[in-house]
């Protein structure tokens, strides 16, 4: 017999444990070697990560794809494996041995990484054993590692391939610098963080100008050694007869052209603006556009460099910032200050404010290879889903820059550029290579000097779905599950992975590497914040699984996931799903102490009784439903059907209507309600068990115990794959009998009825079949809705509320257990209090400031209080009329 409750911690490492054992999520099984393959590659998390609601969120969809085409029969490789994270990875070392006071450069290149893979072998990889008790069904035994020995060769030869062909080379260009970190840095390591600042207008005189200056504006004053021309709009009127003429850049004395550029806007400021090529993206492009020079004045350390007058040299770009603006001032050349609130780039890590800086990196030509990545996605071989991103695609990679993918640390995939003493390069896959290209250039062995950087960590994730099947070996994994099905990820890594994937598989294994992107939204607080330390509003899934068991969270995360839509996660929904469980566990319970049992063979088509005809013919539309919804990557709708089958369908109407079958005399009857809950119920753990893997694994494996042998666990049983059970006569009646109870229960609720009351019921004005449905359901239609009696007759009795249900009108006689006078003031006195409400609210909502300066979610909870206001209203809007019709 099942345990009274169940408890999830108490299962879910045995189950796990067991499939693993079993080797349940290996793909390329025997019995599936002719079997269509279905591949997913997991977004690797990095080995310094541990499992917050994003990675719960993704998994958890991941899974429920994974397991269902696992049981549609497909061949399913579900390929894990983890990203070796430079800079995190790189951090967490280095402040390890700080707190030892050893620096890493006291150590040596080669000891120091020794001790990175020694920390990751230790400690490295906690997300993995978080990933499984969510119940994550990868193939572990394939899992692979960014710095592995068969993805390193990937990288080595993707480099020099692209080398070869022109496609990645070295250039001197602005990249985003930390200068904590001394390493150029991802747009995706950049928080921006809103600061209170200040806005300076300086005064640059114009040369031979007779006194006349440009006044332009900055919020960082130190750039200005640097500037190298000051632009306005070719159109503004006020500084046309200046273009072409020059300022004398005040403190450096160095005369700087006054150029025409769109960069400028006239509605902005003075209009004229400062161009600092070596210390901003956007005049950086201005540069370029007029051939302007690059003055970089600042070093890796984010201090004055020897490009600046002598006085700055050596200074703290802060400390430089408050001299520079005192010497303005003293040669009154500062207009105004002003105070302004502005974004400023933050490393994420760091926490240091980063700079815009010029230098040698290298580069990878990534305008040429998008060109074949957007012709995939206009041709439909790659659809995003929801579509919307495709337009985010389409934006980025048609403005795309060329990548920057050398980093200064120690911890990646080194360079394979060698340079000779004359600074000639030569790229090879090995040290000896390099050596050969340079002795047969220079007619002598020569002594060759690796480049110290290594790439950035996008480079080797860009060539995952192909690297991690083996390539560049030409194996039967990379021939089978290249190209895989769908990758599911967050939209924020669009750019940074996704558009790098689709370019890498392109160019490499000239075919795009997945056909869907499927986007997920972002998993919020309750009130629709955005997750934060700062806010305090961090929700924790490992607490929630802990708590409340895997599945509850799996589901929740589900249920919500409507395309397009953030999730608004509250704990009280992962315990309202951690009660859905437990109405399973019951339900379960219930069919086993009432001698459900499967039985061989069983032909849900064979049944003859009429509630048995139903349930199995909503058996079938529940999982057409499921199915639809899991194809189409509406997993909430696939989430609500399975729900709504289980609690509505199943529990409260199927078991409640069998249960005087199930508890009467034995006979054909029984047996068939018997084998026919045991079959649903086996179609149920089926349904549910992309979503809910531990209970119905649990359930499956116990059931089974009492009839006949299951040949698999549930994880590898059939997809239900149900056809022609509908039987629209049965469908007719039962429906007819759940709505009329619905009906019933629904007025009783609104009128205040009380709940021992038994009432009378009257058919009015009913057709033959009607009145033949009222006699066949006679004894349930009384229990269920608590009626005396159920009559038919041509007229309503006085003192009726009136409902209709299908082709019926119902009156049910409520004034001898109703004061109706009391109960329609009490309506009213409702309404009026939501109609109050209702309106205070549109007032809020009207009010322009309050829309635009509240916080989203505030704006949102106010919408939703009224949507749920109005659906009140409504409802006892619709009691008062039928009170009328009673008075």
């Amino acid at each position: 017999m099942l345990d009274k409750t169940f408890t999830p911690s108490e299962v879910e490492s045995r189950i796990y444990e067991s499939w693993e054992a079993a080797g349940v999520f290996r793909a390329g099984r025997s019995e599936r070697i002719q079997a269509k393959p279905y591949t997913i590659v997991i977004p690797p998390p990095n080995v310094t990560g541990s499992l917050h609601m994003g990675h719960a969120l993704n998994n958890t969809l991941q899974d429920v794809l994974i397991r269902f085409e696992r049981m549609r029969g497909r061949d399913a490789l579900w390929q894990p494996g983890m990203d070796h994270a430079g800079i995190a990875t790189q951090m967490v070392v280095e402040r390890q041995l700080e707190q030892s006071g050893v620096h890493r450069r006291d150590l040596g290149r080669e000891e120091f990484v020794r001790r990175i893979w020694s920390w990751k072998e230790q400690s490295g990889g906690m997300i993995i054993n978080q990933l499984k008790r969510l119940g994550a069904s990868c193939d572990w035994s394939r899992e692979r590692f960014t710095m592995d020995e068969g993805l390193s060769d990937a990288v080595l030869k993707v480099f020099v391939e692209l080398h070869r062909a022109g496609l990645i080379y070295k250039d001197k260009r602005l990249v985003n610098w930390d200068p904590k970190f001394l390493t150029a840095i991802s747009d995706l390591e950049v928080q921006p963080v809103e600061t209170k600042g200040h806005l300076w207008h300086l005064r640059y005189p114009v040369k031979d100008g007779g006194g006349r200056y440009v006044v332009v504006a900055t919020t960082r004053p130190e750039t200005m050694l640097g500037d190298t021309a000051v632009a306005v709009h070719p159109d503004d009127e006020r500084y046309k007869d200046l273009i072409g003429k020059h300022v004398v850049l005040p403190l450096v004395g160095r005369e700087i052209p006054i150029v025409a550029d769109e960069h400028a806007d006239p509605e902005t400021g003075s209009g004229a603006v400062k161009i600092t090529p070596a210390h901003d993206f956007n005049d950086f492009e201005v540069g370029k556009r007029h051939d302007l020079p690059m003055i970089n004045v600042l070093d890796a350390h984010a201090r004055i460099n020897e490009n600046a007058p002598d006085k700055y040299i050596g200074m703290d770009r802060y400390e430089a910032r408050k001299l520079i603006v005192e010497d303005l001032e003293a040669l009154e050349l500062v207009d105004k200050i002003e105070d302004h609130v502005h974004m400023v780039p933050y490393g994420d890590r760091s926490n240091v404010v980063i700079e815009p800086w010029l230098t040698d990196q290298w580069y990878v030509d990534a305008a040429t290879l998008a060109k074949p990545a957007i012709e995939a996605v206009e041709r439909g071989e790659t659809v995003f889903v929801p579509r919307n991103w495709e337009k985010t695609y389409f934006e980025w990679m048609r403005n795309i820059q060329p990548w920057c993918i050398s980093r200064q640390l120690w911890w990646g995939h080194q360079i394979p550029a060698w340079y000779a003493p004359d600074g000639e390069v030569f790229v090879a896959e090995s040290e000896e290579a390099a050596l050969a290209q340079a002795r047969e250039k220079y007619g002598e062995d020569v002594t060759l000097e690796r480049d110290p950087d290594v790439l950035d960590t996008w480079f080797s994730s860009a060539l995952w779905p192909f690297s991690t099947l083996g390539w560049p070996n030409e194996t039967p994994e990379l021939q089978r599950y290249y190209k895989t099905d769908v990758l599911v990820t967050g939209f924020d890594i669009i750019f940074f992975w996704v558009a790098r994937m689709m370019m890498m598989g392109l160019h490499f294994m000239k075919e795009v590497p997945f056909h869907t992107v499927y986007i997920h939204a972002l998993v919020r607080d309750a009130k629709g914040q955005k997750m934060s330390k700062s806010k305090g509003n961090v929700i924790d899934p490992l607490d929630l699984v802990s708590k409340y068991g895997a599945d509850a969270l799996r589901f929740t995360l589900s249920a919500m996931a409507a395309q397009g839509r953030d999730i608004k996660l509250s704990e009280q929904r992962v315990e309202g799903y951690r009660n859905f469980a437990t109405k399973l566990w019951n339900a379960a319970r219930f069919c086993e102490m009432n001698g459900c049992v499967g039985v061989e063979d069983f032909d849900p088509a064979g049944v003859k009784e009429t509630l048995n005809r139903w349930i199995v013919g909503e058996t079938e539309a529940a999982a057409r439903a499921i199915t639809e919804g899991i194809e189409a990557y509406k997993f909430n709708e696939g989430a609500g059907a399975a729900y709504r089958f289980v609690w509505n369908v199943f529990c409260d109407w199927y078991l409640e209507l069998a249960k005087p079958v199930l508890s009467g005399e034995d006979g054909p009857a029984k047996d068939e309600t018997r084998a026919t809950t045991a079959w649903v119920l086996d179609q149920i753990l089926k349904l549910l068990h992309p979503f809910m893997p531990y209970v119905t694994e649990e359930l499956w494996t116990h059931l089974g115990e009492q009839g006949p042998a299951r040949t698999e666990v549930v994880a590898l049983s059939a997809w239900p794959n149900l056809s022609g059970l509908v039987d629209a006569n049965a469908k007719a009646d039962v429906d007819w009998l759940i709505d009329l109870v619905t009906a019933v229960r629904s007025v009783r609720s609104e009128m205040n009825v009380p709940a021992g009351a038994r009432l009378p019921l009257v058919l009015v004005g009913s057709s033959a079949e009607v009145s033949k449905r009222a006699a066949r359901y006679d004894e349930p239609l009384k229990r269920l809705a608590r009626l005396e009696a159920v009559s038919l007759a041509d007229i309503a009795p006085a003192g009726s509320v009136q409902t209709v249900v299908g082709e019926s009108t119902v009156a049910l006689p409520i004034a001898d257990v109703v004061d109706l006078g009391a109960e329609r003031e009490r309506l009213q006195r409702e309404v009026k209090k939501l109609s109050d409400e209702i309106g205070k609210i549109d007032a809020k909502l009207a009010n322009a400031n309050f829309v635009s300066r509240a916080p989203e979610h505030v704006v949102e909870e106010q919408r939703e209080r009224r949507a749920e206001a109005e659906d009140a209203r409504a409802k006892l809007t619709q009691a008062l009329e039928r009170l009328a019709g009673a008075a």
